[in-house]
């Protein structure tokens, strides 16, 4: 009895540190996180990310290279969550959350919109669960952007302009609402 006594106060503390350390972990994210919303017609649309800041180091190009796959944030994959079905520049997205990755080019990012909305970063991203892509506009800014961010601004009665801006850039795409 005395041994079982034991082996159910270790397990018992062993459990209250795994999940004390594990509430500690997430709330010491290195970067901010946030949620930003748009209603277009009736319906809203959310994005929820990390921000990480520039903090005196070259982002886009260096630390996040050109041609590959960015999490298009910091911490757990950007994700995108709508009550209706989306036009992405010609891209279909019907309602659901989803997973949004960009691939950073000095001329022209690539917009990837994938089914896997819960992932940490693109560490465990595949690009067979894309349900697609398309381009996006780059735009260089007169002042620098310290802190990544997404904004998504009403255009029209039945869309929006989702933008990126960091560093000196911003990247933009239309957006139109199909309920």
């Amino acid at each position: 009895m005395y041994n079982m006594s034991k082996r159910l106060f270790f397990v018992a503390t062993s459990s209250a540190l795994f999940l004390g350390m594990a509430t500690v972990a997430l709330a010491q994210y290195k970067s901010p996180h946030e949620s930003t919303s748009v209603e277009v017609g009736g319906h809203k649309i959310t994005i929820t990310y990390g921000r990480p800041s520039q903090h005196g180091r070259k982002m886009i190009g260096e630390h996040e290279p050109y041609g590959k796959v960015w999490r298009t944030g910091a911490d757990e994959a950007t994700t995108i969550e709508t009550d209706a079905a989306l036009d992405i520049n010609g891209l279909k997205v019907p309602a659901g959350t989803y997973a949004l990755f960009t691939i950073p080019d000095p001329h022209s990012w690539t917009l990837i919109i994938n089914k896997t909305a819960k992932q940490w970063g693109a560490f465990s991203y595949k690009e067979s669960t894309d349900l697609g892509r398309t381009k996006m506009e780059v735009a260089k800014l007169s002042a620098p952007v310290e802190e990544f961010t997404i904004t998504m601004t009403p255009a029209g009665s039945d869309g929006f302009t989702l933008k990126l801006s960091w560093q000196d850039v911003e990247v933009s795409v239309p957006v139109k609402v199909n309920p």
